[in-house]
This record gives C-alpha cells, sequence and structure tokens, in this order.
C-alpha cells in the first residue's frame, strides 16, 4: 500500500536542477516522521541516498539534497548528468499501517 505520492516522471536538461516532491499525511511525514530518499538506477538496487530528511551516507555527491516542509519531502538534483538518470523513491514511516 502506497502512503506517500510522487510525479509518474520528470525530465531534466544536462547541468539543469530538479525537484522531485514526495507528498505525504498527517500520519507520516507531516507527522514528524523523517523522509529517506533512494536512487535505482536500472537493473540495479535501490541505493540510499538521502536520510533524516536532509543527509547524505558518505560517498554521495552534494549535488543531491533533501529537505522536509510541513506534510511533504523533496529531493533537489544540482547539475544533472547523464549517471542522475534512475527511478528515485521516497519512504517514511506510517503510523496509520498496521501489521496483518
Amino acid at each position: 500500500q502506497s502512503v506517500l505520492t510522487q510525479p509518474p516522471s520528470m525530465s531534466g536538461s544536462p547541468r539543469e536542477t530538479v525537484t522531485i516532491s514526495c507528498l505525504g499525511s498527517s500520519s507520516n511525514i507531516g507527522r514528524g516522521y523523517n523522509v529517506h530518499w533512494y536512487q535505482q538506477p536500472q537493473g540495479m538496487a535501490p541505493k540510499l541516498i538521502i536520510y533524516g530528511n536532509s543527509n547524505r551516507p558518505s560517498g554521495v555527491p552534494d549535488t543531491f539534497s533533501g529537505s522536509k516542509s510541513g506534510s511533504s519531502g523533496s529531493l533537489t538534483i544540482r547539475g544533472l548528468q547523464s549517471e542522475d538518470e534512475a527511478d528515485y523513491f521516497c519512504q517514511s514511516y506510517d503510523s496509520s499501517l498496521r501489521a496483518p
């Protein structure tokens, strides 16, 4: 069950800046839970690129940045490069989800 909403697709030109939104609700992001972002190039495993709203793991370039405001999060990629082509996923805890 998906409780976070992202744009179905986005595109940009080399060296551009793009921002990907992640819209949540009062049971997840808006409740104060952190937003995390993953990058998944085609045919590869997902890689964590932002954790705790705005923190980058070691080795992730500073062209990637994250932020959170209210019930939404965002991922910004500055200076787009060809190697940035990938799927990007946001993730957050949701207090309304219960295990069966």
